[in-house]
């Protein structure tokens, strides 16, 4: 009889530990199956999947993939955290945007989970002389105000300083943000502004508003513009600096500059990637700040990404924003807002925002992701990935520098031709829809009914470009929209189904994804005369093909088909005027098949 040892902990005790080099060659022999005769690294190499900013994700990782000690939350380099207590007081600050005046919106954020406001003023926002309505009925000591005002910062800082003060807020018990950014403001419109007033305001703050900051650090014009990672966190680093450089001219010392920057960056629905770049950015900042003479942790302020957000089947966003969110928390930023799933569409209505607050309240509250300080750390790919994502934000930190600082590259087009560079590389990938969009490239619905939402206020333009991952698709189906509107139907596509279901299943899938993400409908039942389509596509499976698609070309030209695809890669096939495949540019081939279908 065989007997178990006592202690619960030792089940695999008598096993032999295995290799990296045995699990290789496990990898070796399934890759053999699928055509790919490679060995060793090699065979780990095929499974690595590329990210931007050169980087790699390997499918595996060890304690052999070392990276630098990531310290203790809160002290320095902050990788885990700028706060000893993490954010398990209390969970992460909720902050609520807002670009229109509505009754009620703010006091019913405030009232059901949101701990902060972030408020737009001025150009794309509330007007400034509306601050007072905006915040009537607002306890300011508790409910901390985060400003966005862009050139018009002045006075909306000076007004939400005398509400303070009619309100009877003692000026040690405010908090908030005053939101000066003139780097940011010229990276949204183009005009640059002088740095005199965020200095005022700097200077007022560090001496009379201990809770209250001055500048921000918006790194969302970047990442909204289709900057990578390491540019959003590079971009940031050169402005950071920027900031400290005029903080410095202005009087203040290291330690109080440090003090009135908070950084925003974007969270993605990639949430290991959305960890790192926020733990990334506290090791960067640290360093530059160690560099600077002080030790100053970043205080972060992460926004779901309005670039993943899609018009098209937007409920897909919530779960996008969910992730997000998760991200955030995890990564360690002091504040998160996330954006209601129609944010795309107009100004968000009642249960849009509901959502919205409550995506916090339940990963905080439900899911318990406050209660222990960076989940992430310890993790071999995390903390891989922090830090090869640190020397990619650091390169691209170094050329922004060498190039004379933030604004030199701003205003030598620089640094949007490099953020336009990585967004075509991008652009590319979702066209062949190596970078799937639910709902819009993947799995599009062409019968949902549009969400329609109020007009918002024209956001801040006349800079950096806003982009969104949707884009190519969405112009794609204006077009079919358009033809619904003008001829009570959609542009048409027969799918012609050879052979047996076994044969022909997989790829009568993916056409008709494919072409729907495009707007066009797929006709599958029926004939083809029965289809009132012009265009047919063959879908079956290569030995079928070769048994049969040059006679059922044939066939459905005489019929009338104007134009004959076939779903697979190109071939030998007479008659077949196009083909269509995993990896093909996808976008590209809707268009043309619009344009043959007259659909302008």
């Amino acid at each position: 009889m065989t007997v178990l040892p006592d202690d619960g902990l030792s089940l695999a005790a008598e096993f032999p530990d295995a290799t990296h080099e045995q699990w290789q060659h496990l990898v070796e022999g399934v890759l053999r199956k699928s055509g790919k005769d490679v060995s060793g690294p090699a065979a780990e190499d095929a499974l690595s999947t590329a990210l931007e900013d050169g980087l790699r994700t390997r499918p595996l990782y060890s304690a052999r993939d070392a990276a630098p000690d990531a310290g203790l939350p809160g002290f320095a380099p902050f990788v885990r955290g700028g706060r000893a207590e993490g954010s398990t007081a209390g969970g992460w600050d909720v902050r609520q945007r807002h670009t229109a005046l509505t009754d009620g919106v703010v006091l019913a954020d405030l009232e059901n989970g949101v701990t902060s406001l972030w408020l737009v003023l001025g150009e794309g926002g509330i007007p400034v002389t509306e601050l007072g309505r905006a915040l009537d009925g607002v306890y300011l000591d508790l409910a901390p105000v985060v400003l966005d005002a862009g050139t018009e910062v002045e006075p909306a800082a000076r007004e939400l300083l005398r509400l303070y003060e009619e309100r009877g807020v003692a000026k040690e018990a405010a908090r908030g943000n005053l939101g000066a950014d003139p780097l940011g403001h010229e990276a949204r419109t183009g005009k640059s502004s002088e740095f005199a007033a965020a200095a005022a305001l700097a200077r007022l703050c560090a001496e009379e508003y201990p809770g209250v900051r001055a500048l921000t650090v918006d790194a969302l014009p970047y990442h909204e513009a289709g900057g990578s990672a390491a540019q959003e966190l590079g971009a940031s680093l050169a402005t950071g600096v920027a900031y400290l450089r005029e903080l410095d001219e202005a009087g203040l010392t290291v330690e109080q500059a440090a003090a009135q920057l908070e950084f925003r960056y974007a969270a993605t629905a990639d949430q290991f990637l959305t960890i790192a770049k926020l733990r990334a950015a506290r090791r960067l900042w640290a360093r530059v700040t160690e560099v600077c003479g002080a030790s100053s942790a970043q205080v972060q302020h992460a926004v779901t990404s309005p670039v993943m957000m899609s018009r098209r089947d937007p409920w897909v966003n919530m779960l996008r924003t969910t992730v997000a969110t998760l991200a955030a928390g995890v990564g360690g930023a002091e504040s998160v807002t996330v954006l209601p799933f129609d944010h795309t569409l107009g100004l968000p209505d009642a249960f849009a925002r509901r959502i919205a607050r409550n995506t916090s309240t339940i990963l905080i509250e439900e899911s318990h992701l406050a209660r222990v300080i960076d989940p992430a750390g310890g993790s071999w790919y995390v903390e891989r990935l922090t830090d090869e994502l640190a020397e990619a934000g650091w390169e691209f930190f170094q050329r922004i520098e060498r190039t004379g600082g933030q604004a030199a590259a701003l205003r030598s087009g620089q640094l949007g031709e490099d953020l336009a560079a990585t967004w075509e590389a991008r652009t590319g990938r979702l066209a062949k829809r190596r970078e799937p969009v639910t709902g819009v490239s993947e799995f599009p619905n062409l019968a949902e009914q549009p969400v329609e939402r109020e007009p918002a206020p024209e956001p801040r333009s006349g800079g950096l470009p806003r982009v969104r991952r949707d884009e190519a698709y969405e112009a794609l189906r204006a077009r079919s929209d358009a033809h619904l509107a003008a001829t009570g139907s959609r542009p048409r596509i027969f799918l012609a189904a050879l052979g047996p279901a076994a044969a022909h299943t997989a790829r009568l899938t993916f056409a008709s994804n494919l072409f729907q993400a495009g707007g066009i409908e797929p006709v599958t039942g029926g004939t083809f005369a029965e289809s009132g389509a012009t265009e047919v596509c063959l879908c079956s499976s290569d030995a079928v093909y070769e048994e049969q698609a040059e006679a059922v070309t044939g066939q459905l030209k005489g019929a009338g088909a104007s134009h004959v695809s076939l779903a697979g890669r190109p071939g030998d096939h007479p008659g077949v005027d196009s083909y269509v495949f995993a990896g093909c540019d996808a976008v590209a081939v809707l268009s043309a098949t619009l344009d043959r279908m007259g659909v302008s």
